[in-house]
């Protein structure tokens, strides 16, 4: 790929553009003062794929969390993330905003007066589109990212602990961290830290922070022989796992903000990543005596997205390859690590966002060299020095996603229980938090 003087346009399928003109007709071609001019092609391509990320992640992460469960736990699974959707949806409005990508100050929060997006700018930035498509990605980005977090608690958790914890850490943990890297904070501007599509803001963040609520939370009353139960329907977890490659699939191609090359090659490589975890996760496996699970697969593709997330854009697709394996070999060792210790990360968002995407954002450095076919450096950074901002950036993620998440998680456990007597989580927790069953065939 080499250097990127000029993007290049893409032509928009039609039914993109047809998304887009209808959720927005008035934005094609707006102008204010002769200066903020909104491009439709690019809005359409983030209000698009915007969409196509909510509409495939939110249903996708049902099935992968509830599918690798126990049958018991699938409808709370399902509410959980209907109700942090919407709580997050509007702290997200109210605040998280405003926090995350507000007028920079002094780098550390946003600021300005897009308090319940009451003042939104015409257009984001120097982009071509207008900041209303600016937020919607953003909401969706935030949304991805809460949801997830489902997996952490998964069949032992309260449901009057969960929601209000994860609106609080929307606002507390990630909208911070998002100002910092993507809103113009001090990670980016100060030290050059590069996260293009989430590999630290989204896939590390999520990986720490529910590490530290499964230690808070404990394991499961009942594991499996293993140290892990077995999953209730892993057809579902399979097919929940490709509505999630495609939601961010998209959110990687509308991270560019425009329909040029950079959202072709974010894309394309994040496909080239996730078909690489797949196969090298399977291939770990056998190798250790293991056969082709289904589980394996997914587990495998979800560690590629996140590990070619960062550099989606900087890194030639060969290199995209390489990030995948890598982030595979770390998160494959660190899963049977994490069970060999009877840490029960029910879903491995530890092992496979957290590390994949710390992986990724790290050697994201070396591999957008424009030796190795990538887009090289800004200005005054090189490799030592992308690597150094890159280590550092991962650094403060994690500290600030495990301090921040065991603050947020610990006050509101004051006033609700974290989790479900183990009475309760015997019975199942469908019938504890909502007194119905998510599978009846009577």
């Amino acid at each position: 790929m080499g250097t990127k003087p000029h993007a290049r346009p893409l032509r928009i399928p039609g039914a993109l553009l047809a998304v887009a003109a209808a959720l927005a007709p008035s934005l094609a071609h707006a102008q204010v003062d002769g200066t903020d001019v909104v491009d439709s092609g690019d809005t359409a391509l983030v209000l698009g794929a915007s969409l196509i990320a909510m509409l495939a992640l939110l249903p996708g992460i049902v099935l992968h969390h509830g599918g690798r469960l126990r049958s018991r736990a699938f409808l709370a699974t399902a509410t959980e993330t209907g109700a942090i959707a919407a709580i997050v949806s509007l702290l997200f409005v109210a605040a998280g905003y405003t926090i995350a990508f507000g007028t920079v100050t002094n780098g550390w929060l946003g600021g300005g007066n897009a308090w319940m997006l009451l003042d939104l700018g015409n257009v984001r930035g120097s982009s071509n589109v207008p900041e209303s498509a600016f937020a919607v990605l953003q909401l969706a980005r935030v949304l991805f990212a809460a949801t997830l977090l489902t997996g952490a608690w998964a069949e032992r958790g309260n449901i009057g602990w969960i929601v209000p914890f994860t609106g609080l850490w929307s606002v507390m943990v990630y909208a911070p961290l998002a100002h910092w890297i993507w809103g113009g904070g001090w990670l980016a501007s100060r030290l050059g830290t590069i996260d293009f599509s989430g590999g630290l803001v989204l896939h590390t963040c999520v990986g720490v922070s529910a590490l530290v609520v499964t230690l808070l939370v404990g394991h499961r009353a009942r594991l499996g022989r293993d140290g892990e139960p077995h999953a209730h329907a892993p057809g579902l977890a399979l097919a929940g796992t490709g509505l999630v490659w495609v939601g961010l699939l998209a959110l990687s191609a509308a991270g560019a903000l425009a329909a040029t090359d950079d959202a072709a090659t974010a894309l394309l490589n994040s496909q080239v990543g996730a078909a690489s975890g797949a196969l090298i996760w399977l291939l770990a496996d056998a190798l250790t005596g293991g056969k082709a699970n289904p589980l394996a697969l997914a587990r495998g593709a979800l560690v590629g997205l996140a590990a070619t997330s960062a550099g989606a854009n900087a890194v030639q697709p060969g290199s995209a390859m390489v990030l995948g394996a890598c982030g595979v070999l770390v998160a494959w060792s660190a899963s049977r690590l994490l069970r060999r210790l009877q840490i029960d990360d029910a879903v491995q968002l530890f092992s496979v966002h957290g590390l994949g995407g710390m992986t990724g954002a790290i050697l994201t450095a070396l591999f957008s060299a424009q030796k190795l076919g990538g887009i090289g450096y800004a200005a005054g950074m090189d490799a030592p020095r992308q690597l150094m901002a890159q280590i550092v950036g991962a650094g403060v993620v994690v500290a600030w996603s495990a301090i921040g998440t065991a603050i947020a998680g610990l006050m509101v456990a004051m006033l609700v229980p974290m989790r479900i007597s183990e009475a309760a989580e015997t019975a199942g927790v469908d019938q504890a938090n909502h007194d119905t069953e998510g599978w009846n065939f009577d």
